[in-house]
């Protein structure tokens, strides 16, 4: 990846058409500016010669039309330059405002591209995001500015402090996901764009860390009451834990129950 810095040219476009456009308009502009003075002057002798009635008032018509038209083509030609003169100057592809970084080229020198394509795909410096993608059952557990950290596999035995940062509004169409975007508080120079790994969000104060989501097949019955296996972390053996069932939740293929 290489790093762009302010103000600085990441490309430039071949010239060579916007600069015969250009000259081309500033042609067309100066000859509708000398038949607008020629009108103007035309204009100004049928009007002398109205007031003393050497011609008539149909002539005067006319000419007063050549100028209004004339005039008009003039105002057209001016700003067809002003397009022409804004293309040579845009030739320059791009000069970022603040430092970033060239994550992708998606264009070769000597290329045709249209306008609107990518050239080339830039992320800023400075702050790092990590991106997940959370289901709508946990939603509920995601807020902004919630603490979490992240680890990545590329760098073992390494936690990261991260916050989050925005929550989509609209859920992804294919995944039906929302996109959580997190915002590492202190970014390490290890720390590579591209890089996976998993995010740990800490509770949220509005969440209750008592309650979780299962699927109604995971429930069971111990006595009269619902409960569930659970697996002892210190000897890993199985018990049945009696347990509250506080919502039902509909899923698109599968039912859910949060229990407490």
């Amino acid at each position: 990846m290489d790093l762009v810095k302010q103000g600085q040219v990441i490309a430039r476009l071949d010239p060579l058409d916007a600069q015969k456009q250009e000259a081309s308009a500033k042609a067309a502009l100066a000859a509708a500016q000398h038949r607008l003075a020629f009108a103007q002057q035309q204009l100004d002798r049928d009007k002398a010669q109205s007031e003393q009635n050497l011609i008539a008032a149909n002539q005067l018509e006319q000419t007063q039309d050549a100028f209004t038209t004339a005039l008009a083509a003039r105002d057209q030609a001016d700003a067809q330059w002003v397009v022409a003169r804004n293309s040579l100057q845009i030739q320059h592809l791009d000069r970022r405002p603040r430092r970033c970084v060239i994550t992708s080229e998606n264009a070769d020198t000597g290329q045709v591209v249209s306008a609107g394509q990518a050239v080339y795909g830039l992320a800023w410096t400075g702050d790092t995001d990590v991106i997940l993608d959370s289901a709508e059952s946990e939603l509920g557990r995601i807020s902004i500015g919630q603490a979490a950290s992240v680890t990545f596999i590329a760098l073992p035995n390494q936690q990261f402090a991260a916050r989050v940062r925005e929550i989509a509004p609209a859920a992804d169409p294919q995944s039906r996901t929302y996109r959580v975007k997190l915002t590492m508080t202190e970014p390490a120079q290890a720390v590579r764009l591209g890089m996976t790994g998993d995010a740990t969000l800490a509770p949220s104060a509005s969440s209750d860390p008592s309650t979780y989501t299962v699927p109604a097949t995971a429930l069971f019955h111990k006595d009269s009451g619902p409960a569930v296996w659970v697996v002892e972390g210190s000897s890993s053996t199985l018990q049945l834990r009696p347990v509250k069932v506080g919502q039902l939740q509909r899923a698109r293929h599968a039912h859910h129950q949060r229990i407490a």
